[in-house]
């Protein structure tokens, strides 16, 4: 049915050029080759629950490096993941004992509110300790090359976007369903297992939950990509603990200075975040980036970002321009956010990626 619902979801299959930028992905999705969470469950980690979080975190450094080899190898087809021994101790368990740790000064996103999730409190994203599950599905309206994309969205948010078009997930107006980590895999095999190309978290933001995504997976036996469907503002700590995890980074660039964030999404700090989560999700896994162009921010965003990207990732990247932005919650709180985008404002942006060189245009 999706074949038919989508036919550039099979078409995408003979695009070179997106082939290209995420040939492993495709690999995974079709069993040649082993999605990362897989691997990080074969890499021995030796540690003790009373070592400190600041030992955790240099083991973790030199097991991400021991961790890129092993994938090399792997690739390369020099060893078989099956070969492997089972450890009793894992790279994947080093990052949910890491990220346990990170719940009692939660600094998952970069605004580091630092409360203890442990104990019940709760920062700007509200989340606890309990995922909460808006939905999950085999979504049809992604990129192609993700379609069918095994969706999972749960509740909460890092940003607080003024148009949010995904406002009652993101604000908690919904009340989800409670989840434990079990069960969100369970999900995951059971959405593989249906026929989806990839695990999609979403939200919302998964930011908050990576440590419960991954005490997920750790539960995961079925082969599938995981693409970490993200707005961008996580901090450092979290885009390490992608590291090994995350095959696909699907990542929203909003903005192109820290004003307009600040503005209307009340963020700070968004344009370091951005630049460095895209730098550091190109080194660590393949990319796809989404830029939705809001009215009149053209000049002061969508072409500053494409002129970053162009010099600092590259021209070859898999870049998806969007036109879908309606006006959502608040959004008659900013005025040129009152109105829908002009046809003229995106394919001014559209004709100025291809300017600098984008190839690789999703839209």
């Amino acid at each position: 049915m999706w074949r038919l619902m989508r036919p550039d979801a099979v078409a995408v299959l003979q695009d070179e050029k997106c082939r290209a930028s995420l040939a492993r992905y495709f690999d995974v999705s079709d069993n040649l080759k082993h999605a990362k969470f897989q691997i990080a469950k074969r890499l021995e980690a030796s540690f003790a629950p009373q070592d400190s979080l600041e030992n955790l975190w240099r083991l973790h450094e030199k097991l991400t490096e021991e961790y890129r080899r092993l994938e090399g190898r792997l690739d390369a087809g020099k060893v078989r993941l099956e070969e492997l021994p089972q450890p009793s101790l894992s790279y994947m368990d080093l990052k949910v004992e890491i990220a346990k740790r990170i719940l009692q000064h939660c600094h998952f996103c970069r605004r580091n509110c630092g409360v203890n999730r442990l104990q019940g409190k709760r920062g700007t994203c509200l989340c606890g300790t309990q995922p909460a599950v808006s939905s999950y599905f085999a979504h049809m309206g992604e990129e192609p090359e993700l379609i069918p994309s095994g969706t999972i969205f749960t509740l909460g948010c890092t940003l607080q976007c003024l148009h949010c078009q995904n406002w009652t997930i993101s604000q908690w107006v919904e009340k989800g369903e409670t989840y434990t980590p079990a069960m969100l895999a369970d999900v995951v095999e059971w959405l593989r297992r249906g026929g989806c190309r990839n695990a999609n978290l979403v939200g919302g933001e998964p930011t908050p939950w990576l440590a419960q995504w991954l005490e997920a997976f750790r539960k995961v036996q079925v082969n599938v990509p995981v693409v970490w469907n993200s707005n961008s503002y996580y901090s450092q700590a979290t885009a390490l603990l992608l590291a090994g995890f995350a095959d696909v980074y699907l990542l929203d660039f909003k903005y192109g200075n820290d004003a307009c964030a600040e503005r209307i999404s009340g963020c700070q700090g968004y344009w370091e975040a951005a630049t460095q989560n895209h730098l550091s999700a190109l080194k660590n896994g393949e990319l796809i980036v989404r830029m939705l162009i809001l009215p009149e921010h053209g000049e002061c965003c969508a072409k500053p970002i494409l002129e970053w990207m162009a010099e600092n990732l590259g021209t070859w990247i898999r870049v998806n321009i969007m036109d879908q932005y309606r006006p959502e919650w608040r959004a008659d709180e900013v005025p040129e956010l009152r109105r829908r985008l002009r046809g003229q404002e995106f394919r001014s942006v559209v004709d100025y990626a291809r300017k600098l060189g984008f190839t690789n245009l999703a839209s």
